[in-house]
């Protein structure tokens, strides 16, 4: 008997979120034809006209001039099927119990199981606990169709690279059978230049939370050292560089705040994968737990520090500000803004890619740096976007009442901000007053 083996050519993308736009504009760029599906009205809307909701160097460009011609996006999948179908909806964890929740991942294999045929490859794209695959993609799929062909393949991309990473990191796919291995090589081959097949869906679901965990860790380490350089009056970053110098051990990272949509969440979705089969992840745990107290412990010092003071402008509101992005998800303004408010603090903020809308739904009243400058008592800057490594402190300090600059990536001049009569802080490390 002859086995279909599909040309794997008509892709669909089930979720467009970060994972599911970005793949998108990828294999569009790369000849496929790409369908998005999503249930937002919003996201179709504005998707449809070719304007990304989410920000993503590259990907603006990509649906302007190909929306329409091998882009396509509508709230199903054709009625006529794809060659793979490529699941990349969210997969968050409870906020109270740290649980993964998994309604989206089952609804859209539900989708895809009701809209395709046994033929199509389907792919898991999100990340999910290890298992959850086989037990929550596959039963629908084998219910509708009678077999299937399932891999999982993991997205491993850091934001404002992502489409440069879609085609040069390696692609891991992990399949159901043989046969569905083969086809995710073929499909993930005519992306990247590097496909490295793994012998089991388990494994690449593995691949993607150890990717995750492990620079969870890496980077609380680093928030280690200036949690015990702040006590002991000592520089953590002169400590680092010491340590790090021509020495052949794995760097030290620089301390700073560890979110976004992977890594405020994965480590969770690990901790599960090790607690539904009899271990508890110690490391990751509490790693985990050390960037999330983080922000707060800063919050806590910057209130201290301000003395009485009122005003704080906050500069940077999206998780991280190099690659630049305008992602809120694990922002560490949303664990600070509660010791602000009890402290009766009034807070600015301002953004170089946040919306103004999105800054006051966080509490915020949204300023151009220099007004904030102006206008704050104290002024905490908690993202190194570039924009804020070219301000001039000499010429934002003076006239103004700043007496605080919490420097958290350390990216002003030190000596030009105390040469101005304002105190100086950092993560892990304080000028004396």
């Amino acid at each position: 008997m002859t086995v279909h083996m599909p040309d794997l050519r008509r892709i669909g993308i089930v979720g467009m979120g970060y994972v599911g736009l970005t793949l998108a504009a990828a294999m569009a760029r790369k000849g496929f034809e790409v369908h998005g599906v999503d249930t937002d009205p919003f996201v179709l809307e504005s998707l449809s006209q070719g304007k990304p909701h989410i920000f993503e160097p590259g990907v603006t460009e990509t649906f302007t001039e190909l929306i329409g011609k091998n882009i396509f996006i509508a709230r199903e999948l054709p009625d006529d099927g794809v060659d793979a179908a490529i699941i990349c909806v969210s997969t968050p964890v409870d906020e109270t119990t740290h649980e993964p929740r998994l309604k989206n991942l089952a609804a859209a294999a539900e989708h895809v199981a009701d809209r395709c045929a046994p033929t199509t490859l389907v792919v898991v794209r999100s990340t999910v606990p290890v298992g959850a695959s086989r037990a929550v993609v596959l039963p629908p799929l084998v219910e509708k169709w009678g077999s299937a062909r399932l891999v999982m393949a993991p997205e491993r991309t850091i934001q404002g690279q992502a489409l440069r990473e879609l085609v040069e990191l390696p692609q891991v796919v992990g399949g159901l059978d043989d046969e569905s291995r083969e086809l995710g090589v073929r499909l993930f081959g005519g992306l990247s230049a590097q496909v490295v097949p793994v012998s089991t869906v388990e494994t690449a679901e593995l691949v993607k939370l150890t990717n995750n965990c492990h620079t969870d860790v890496i980077y609380s380490f680093g928030n280690e050292v200036a949690m015990l350089t702040e006590r002991l009056g000592l520089d953590p970053l002169e400590v680092i560089r010491a340590t790090n110098l021509d020495y052949p051990r794995p760097d030290i990272a620089k301390p700073g705040y560890v979110g976004g949509g992977c890594l405020s969440k994965d480590p969770y979705i690990m901790i599960t994968s090790g607690e539904r089969n009899g271990y508890v992840p110690k490391l990751i745990a509490a790693a985990r737990t050390l960037n999330e107290e983080t922000p707060v412990h800063v919050a806590h010092r910057v209130v201290e520090l301000m003395s009485g003071s009122r005003t704080l402008l906050v500069l940077g509101w999206a998780y991280k500000g190099h690659p630049p992005t305008d992602d809120m998800r694990g922002t560490p303004i949303v664990s600070m803004m509660p010791v602000f408010s009890a402290a009766g603090i009034h807070v600015l903020g301002h953004d170089p890619l946040v919306l103004p809308r999105v800054i006051r739904e966080y509490g915020g009243e949204p300023v151009d740096v220099a007004e904030g400058f102006q206008r704050a008592d104290a002024v905490l800057v908690i993202t190194d976007h570039p924009d804020y490594k070219a301000i001039d402190v000499d010429e934002v300090l003076p006239g103004g009442n700043v007496r605080l600059v919490y420097d958290s990536w350390r990216i002003l001049n030190a000596d030009k901000v105390t040469a101005n009569g304002v105190r100086y802080a950092a993560l892990g490390y304080e000028v004396p007053a």
